[in-house]
């Protein structure tokens, strides 16, 4: 039996006037049928590894997190930039493991409000910290290439606990504006 996403290549390749059996096509459909498992199975590894720390609750911050994502809307991809801050209470979440969170929501079709959202929840479950704030940067090829078909940057932000006060906001922000956002 075929499978069933390179089938539905093929049949999407019929559809718009397109040969699926000439030179150029003919392994398309099993490409694509391939990208689709990769990218939606995608395994970032581990995420949960925390140290101990005996420092006060100063301001961490990773910024320029770079994931693309699938529009659940319109099955097209966007790019994100993610920063992410959080005040840490008694352990700190590994560096990497911003980049692994983050990678983690966006191999899905996904939307990035929810993206936003889901990795502000990781990290405050893994850090123990209600103190969380993620500011989103997105380009979305569903806007850009389809309808209106203009380039735009999409913001979208989480702030939670101490993150929710405008100094704080302030400080997370100058902190990481002009970092490759």
């Amino acid at each position: 039996m075929r499978d069933p996403i390179e089938l539905l290549a093929r049949q999407l390749l019929v559809a718009i006037g397109e040969d699926p059996e000439r030179e150029g096509l003919r392994d398309t459909p099993a490409r694509y049928a391939r990208w689709w498992r990769e990218f939606t199975r995608y395994e970032p590894g581990t995420m949960d590894t925390v140290f101990e720390t005996t420092t006060g609750a100063n301001l961490v911050a990773v910024s320029a997190i770079g994931v693309w994502s699938l529009c659940e809307h319109h099955l097209l991809p966007f790019s994100c930039r993610l920063t992410v801050g959080y005040l840490p209470h008694g352990q700190i979440l590994g560096l990497s493991k911003f980049a692994r969170i983050a990678q983690r929501h966006a191999h899905k079709l996904q939307s990035q409000e929810r993206l936003s959202e889901e990795i502000a929840d990781d990290v405050e479950k893994l850090t123990g910290s209600p103190d969380v704030a993620v500011i989103g940067k997105g380009e979305h090829l569903c806007m850009a290439m389809r309808g209106i078909r203009a380039p735009a940057t999409m913001t979208t932000t989480v702030w939670r606990g101490a993150l929710q006060d405008s100094a704080m906001r302030s400080e997370l922000i100058a902190l990481t504006s002009g970092l490759r956002d």
